[in-house]
C-alpha cells in the first residue's frame, strides 16, 4: 500500500463504494514519510504575485479536488460551499457572484435549492458548466452566471465536465458518463458499463472531448474512448492492473488529467503505467512503469508526471523514456502539472508553488500562495499562472526572466 494512502472513508452518495483519501485530505498529519524539506536554490525566473482573491471555502472536506476555469480574460472559479464567481484575470476584481443555495448566519442550509459545486467549472463561449456533490450539473452563462439549466445525473459529479461540439461530457462517481445537450442540459446518452471497484480513490478523471471522441479514465484502470453522437464505446485500454491479496492491494484508478494530442491520448494510471496509446484505436505506443493519480501534462517534446510519491518526471513524448526526475518534492503531495514556456510548475500541500525547468528538472523559482494544499493543476496564461488551494484561495503569479 502507497504511504500516502492512509485513511479509508466510506464514499456517502449513491455510488455505494468505499473511497481511498490520498495527500489531498485536509489532514497534513496523514503523511506516515516525512515530506522532503525544500532546499534553497537560486531563482534563474522572477515570479512576481500580481493579485489574490477568494471564492467560498473551497473543497469543504470533500476531498474533491476543485480546479478553475479561463476563457477571454476571465477566470471562473467554484467552492464547495455553493459559491461560483468570474474575476478579471489582470486584477482579480470579481465581475459576477453566484451563491445558490440559503445561508443563515454561519449555517448553510442543503435544501431543495442548495448545492455544493465539486470538481470546478468549465467554460467554452458563453457557458460554464459545473457539477455538484447533489449530482447535478448546472450551466451558467459565462457574461454574468444566470442560470441556463441543469441536469440531474445518478451520482457526484467531482471532476469538472468537459464542453465540445455542443456536447457536454460529464463522468459521475459511480462510474457512468453522461452527454448532455449543450443547448439546454438534455440527456443525449449514458455509458453505463464501467465496472466500479469496492475501493477507489476519491477523485475522477475529467472528460476530454476531441474530434468527435470523449475520452475518460476509470476506477477499474482503464482508459475508454466515447462516440460523442451516441455514447457507443469506440475502445477500452487497460494501463493499471492493480495486483494483491486485498482489496486496497487492487486499486487501480486512472483519476488524474489525461491529454490528447496529435491523435495520442497520454494518461497514467495508479499503480500503473503512464501511457501514449493512438487516440483511433487506443493500442498503446509506449508505456512506462510509472504509476500517478494526478495525470499527465505535455509541452512539445516531454510528458511530465507526478508519480504516487510526489517526485516528478518527464518523459520523452515519442518514447515514454526517461529524460529526467526531480526528488525534491518528494512526500509532498503534490497537485496537477502546469507547463509555461521553459518550465513546469505545480503546487503542493503546503501551498507552494513551484516552477521546475523543462530541460533538467532544477528548481527555477518558488512563491507561497498559503499554507492549504494545492490539488489542481495551475492555470497558465501566457506570463501568469493562476493557483487555487483547498480552502479557495485564488492567486495569480507573473513569471520574468531572472536576476
Amino acid at each position: 500500500m502507497k504511504r500516502a494512502l492512509v485513511l479509508i472513508a466510506l464514499a456517502t452518495g449513491v455510488s455505494g463504494c468505499a473511497t481511498i483519501k490520498g495527500w489531498f485530505s485536509d489532514s497534513k498529519a496523514e503523511n506516515i514519510e516525512p515530506p522532503t524539506v525544500l532546499v534553497e536554490f537560486p531563482p534563474t525566473i522572477n515570479v512576481q504575485k500580481v493579485w489574490s482573491e477568494r471564492v467560498g471555502k473551497g473543497s469543504q472536506h470533500t476531498g474533491a479536488r476543485m480546479s478553475m476555469a479561463y476563457a477571454d480574460g476571465k477566470l471562473y472559479a467554484a467552492s464547495a460551499t455553493g459559491d461560483i464567481a468570474a474575476f478579471d484575470a489582470t486584477n482579480g476584481h470579481t465581475i459576477w457572484h453566484k451563491q445558490i443555495g440559503e445561508r443563515h448566519g454561519w449555517i448553510w442550509h442543503h435544501g431543495d435549492n442548495s448545492v455544493r459545486w465539486s470538481g470546478g467549472p468549465t467554460v467554452a463561449g458563453d457557458l460554464v458548466v459545473v457539477g455538484t456533490l447533489e449530482g447535478k450539473v448546472y450551466g451558467l452563462a459565462a457574461s454574468d452566471g444566470t442560470e441556463r439549466w441543469n441536469a440531474q445525473l445518478s451520482s457526484e459529479v467531482i471532476s469538472p465536465p468537459a464542453i465540445g461540439g455542443g456536447l457536454v461530457a460529464a463522468r459521475t462517481n459511480d462510474g457512468r458518463v453522461f452527454g448532455l445537450d449543450e443547448r439546454d442540459g438534455k440527456r443525449l446518452w449514458v455509458f453505463d458499463h464501467a465496472n466500479v471497484p469496492i475501493l477507489s480513490l476519491r477523485g475522477n478523471s475529467a472528460p476530454v472531448i476531441d474530434s468527435g471522441v470523449v475520452y475518460v479514465g476509470e476506477d477499474n484502470g482503464k482508459v475508454i474512448a466515447l462516440r460523442a453522437t451516441d455514447g457507443g464505446e469506440m475502445w477500452e485500454q487497460q494501463i493499471a492492473t492493480g495486483e494483491g491479496r486485498g482489496e486496497i492491494e487492487r486499486i487501480q484508478d486512472v483519476d488524474g488529467m489525461l491529454a490528447v494530442d496529435s491523435g495520442v491520448v497520454y494518461a497514467a494510471g495508479y499503480r500503473g503505467q503512464t501511457a501514449a496509446l493512438i487516440a483511433q484505436t487506443g493500442r498503446p505506443l509506449w508505456t512506462h512503469e510509472l504509476s500517478s493519480f494526478t495525470g499527465v501534462a505535455l509541452s512539445a517534446s516531454q510528458i511530465y508526471v507526478g508519480d504516487s510519491d510526489s517526485s516528478i518526471w518527464a518523459l520523452d513524448l515519442r518514447s515514454g523514456s526517461s529524460e529526467w526526475k526531480q526528488d525534491g518534492l518528494k512526500y509532498r503531495w503534490v497537485g496537477g502539472i502546469g507547463v509555461q514556456g521553459d518550465a513546469i510548475v505545480v503546487g503542493d500541500f503546503e501551498g507552494f508553488v513551484h516552477w521546475l525547468s523543462i530541460t533538467d528538472g532544477k528548481f527555477a523559482a518558488r512563491a507561497q500562495l498559503s499554507k492549504d494544499p494545492i490539488q489542481a493543476a495551475p492555470i497558465v496564461v501566457g506570463d501568469v499562472v493562476y493557483v487555487m488551494d483547498s480552502e479557495g484561495e485564488i492567486g495569480a503569479f507573473r513569471v520574468g526572466a531572472g536576476k
